[in-house]
């Protein structure tokens, strides 16, 4: 399913889906425009019957293999924009934490975006479903089968998202480069 290609090929942007239970990545290295391969995507699960210091330390080191595995020059993480449910909140809180702690502590790129904003430069609509995220993404990375489970989804979405984005936040960041 993924190519296996040399990380110094090309960007590699680390898509983080934040999440304690279940937190997705995808690791998608780009060299050049349209020119995107799958490195690798998943889900870091921790026990929700484990204690809360242990399940993050356990998100810690993952992540922490991830980076080191794949290097990144960026990694998107998703914005905690809004939750109904609190306890759901505060735990994506705490992984999008440490997700953002460890790539700055590595000297990456650090990006966030929200669900729309990626839906939106993904899917075209920033009210796409699950499925139609999932779509697209087959679609962009030329996978042969639905990228599951949808968190892996939605992180190789958040690299997508950056990988669109990125023209842009350049040109905006040297313009006002130039300005001061």
């Amino acid at each position: 399913m993924f190519v296996k290609r040399s990380v110094t090929d090309g960007l590699v942007v680390l898509g983080i889906d934040p999440g304690l239970t279940r937190c997705g990545y995808a690791a998608l290295q780009s060299s050049g425009p349209g020119a995107v391969v799958a490195l690798s995507m998943g889900v870091i699960k921790t026990p929700a019957a484990d204690p809360l210091p242990k399940r993050l330390a356990e998100l810690k080191n993952e992540l922490a293999e991830l980076m080191d595995e794949f290097r990144p020059h960026v990694v998107a993480v998703e914005t905690v924009f809004f939750q109904t449910n609190v306890r759901t909140a505060m735990s994506v809180g705490q992984a999008s934490g440490l997700a953002l702690a460890e790539a700055w502590a590595r000297g990456c790129e650090v990006v966030q975006y929200t669900p729309n904003q990626v839906k939106g430069a993904v899917a075209g609509w920033g009210a796409a479903d699950k499925i139609q995220v999932q779509k697209m993404v087959q679609a962009r990375l030329g996978l042969s089968t639905l990228p599951r489970p949808p968190d892996a989804a939605d992180a190789a979405a958040l690299a997508l998202c950056h990988l669109a984005m990125a023209p842009m936040r350049q040109r905006v960041s040297d313009v006002l480069a130039a300005r001061s």
